[in-house]
């Protein structure tokens, strides 16, 4: 079941190119004159751009170590230079590429030995998913056979967005070969509640529209024009950005090669075998929450102040995960930091390298002692058993058998409630489907959120008409139609994609038939 997203993206268009900041320079330096978020200023571009500016890419301007890595059964591309502490760098995504860190990571190569490499699936590695698919726990076993082969016993991770995720699951499997780890904007990956993002809370309704349009001019023309994937990406990425895009993830505006960089080298990953949705599924499956109780590891979380990605409850629900960790805020940074606070930034990176703690071999041994306890706990947990469920007809089938009713006492989580629901769905059990959608409605009272309400309601309705209860079910959709709730959702496993109260108020004359899954 996705949410269809009913908001865009964007970014910026210049009409001269010396209007823009090139890449590499100091933009820390005069930033009171550069465009920022908190200008709000628009700006469209009428006309679909579908030939990107050419761009260097910048790995062939500097000097850089480059090789192929065999891990096994493909080949991961890497990078290094420098000299000292080795320091990898992984990028975010997933379906991000080490691009993005030049040239800026070159300032530290006098203090570490960097290496930039992307991950399996991904920019200029193998596009080979490993035995069982791309996942999680492959790019672990990848990253590790990398260090291996070059040879490094211990070395400092940094991890940026998802790469942040990542990292921090390396950890908990490998904390012997740390000397450090650095969070740069990362993803929590905890299963906690957290305020709603603020990723569009610059964008104007005319840049939103603008984008609308844009999806669905290039939906018809990359198959009238028969446009490779690859391409249709990377105009998509473009165009969105020209037109406010940026505002989402960048304090500053970037400069238009920086736009035109990203989508033709940073955004690129395995396509044919659905590369992001894949590492999303096998993300969704780890919880890290109290996994760090007793991390031993010198840990540094690094924070942009308009990282909108998300809302400003994130950084202290990632520190207080990492009760040993130093963080630091950037206030005029957004996601990425080091391309917009870059000389405070690698002044606070170069202070962390330059006075790392050796790691007590007494405390490694208690927190490697800790970590399959606490996995234990948390796979043996209600929410991790309804969490880890697929929407496929068998996994929805193999939840209903596990279910319990206390659950849906224990639950105040909208997707839990929602996937338990359409496991009594899916096995025919609509009486105690209709049980968990009205506790799920009463979750979602208490939290004042009405687009949760209102699908609870419509699908009381739908295990109403199903038990023959016309009347009852007549009610529920009758409450949703006078919501006037415009949400867009997509329960893509089941074929229904609708707006809610318009969905509802259909209902009124036409009950609900069952459909049935269409996914495994």
């Amino acid at each position: 079941m996705k949410m269809r997203a009913f908001v865009i993206s964007g970014i910026v268009f210049a009409t001269a190119m010396a209007a823009f900041t090139l890449p590499g320079r100091d933009q820390g330096a005069g930033a009171e004159k550069r465009e920022s978020i908190l200008d709000r200023k628009v700006h469209i571009e009428k006309q679909l751009i579908t030939e990107i500016p050419k761009v260097a890419r910048l790995c062939d301007g500097l000097s850089l170590k480059k090789q192929r890595i065999n891990v096994g059964d493909c080949e991961i591309y890497v990078e290094e230079e420098g000299q000292g502490v080795p320091l990898v760098l992984i990028n975010g995504g997933p379906g991000g590429t080490h691009h993005y860190f030049h040239p800026w990571f070159s300032r530290i190569k006098d203090k570490a030995r960097v290496i930039y490499y992307d991950q399996r699936g991904c920019g200029l590695s193998d596009y080979i998913p490993g035995p069982n698919g791309y996942s999680v726990g492959q790019a672990v076993v990848d990253l590790e056979a990398m260090r291996s082969a070059l040879g490094i016993e211990k070395w400092i991770v940094l991890g940026y967005s998802y790469g942040g995720f990542l990292a921090q699951y390396y950890a908990t499997i490998h904390p012997e070969r740390l000397l450090g780890l650095v969070l740069l904007g990362a993803l929590p990956g905890m299963w906690v509640e957290m305020n709603p993002t603020r990723q569009y809370d610059f964008l104007s309704k005319e840049e939103r529209d603008r984008m609308k349009d844009i999806r669905a001019e290039i939906r018809t023309r990359s198959k009238t024009e028969n446009w490779p994937p690859e391409k249709t990406m990377a105009i998509m990425v473009f165009n969105n950005h020209l037109n406010g895009d940026w505002k989402r993830q960048h304090f500053y505006r970037p400069s238009l090669e920086k736009m035109a960089q990203g989508a033709v080298y940073e955004w690129t990953y395995d396509l044919k075998n659905d590369f992001n949705s894949a590492m999303g599924r096998s993300q969704g499956k780890i919880d890290l929450s109290g996994a760090f109780e007793s991390f031993p590891v010198p840990t540094l979380i690094l924070e942009g102040k308009w990282d909108l990605t998300w809302n400003t409850d994130k950084p202290e629900i990632l520190a207080k995960n990492h009760p040993g960790a130093k963080t630091v805020v950037f206030e005029n940074a957004g996601h990425g930091i080091y391309d917009e606070e870059p000389d405070r930034f690698f002044d606070v990176l170069k202070e962390f390298l330059g006075n790392i703690a050796p790691v007590s071999p007494s405390a490694l041994a208690a927190y490697k002692a800790f970590v399959p306890e606490w996995d234990r706990q948390k796979k043996a947990s209600p929410s991790y058993v309804v969490r880890v469920a697929g929407f496929g007809r068998s996994e929805m089938i193999a939840l209903a058998r596990a279910y319990k009713r206390e659950w849906c006492d224990a639950f105040d989580n909208f997707g839990l409630l929602l996937k338990l629901g359409f496991a009594q769905y899916e096995t025919a059990n609509y009486g105690e489907g209709l049980y968990v959608f009205e506790k799920m409605q009463a979750a979602m009272e208490k939290k004042n959120d009405p687009s949760g309400k209102a699908l609870a309601l419509v699908w009381q309705g739908h295990m109403l008409d199903l038990q023959g209860k016309r009347a009852e079910a007549i009610a529920r959709y009758d409450q949703v139609a006078k919501m006037n709730i415009r949400d867009t959702w997509e329960h893509s496993q089941y074929g229904l994609a609708y707006e809610v109260s318009a969905y509802a108020k259909e209902k009124l004359d036409k009950p609900f038939v069952r459909v049935e899954n269409k996914e495994k």
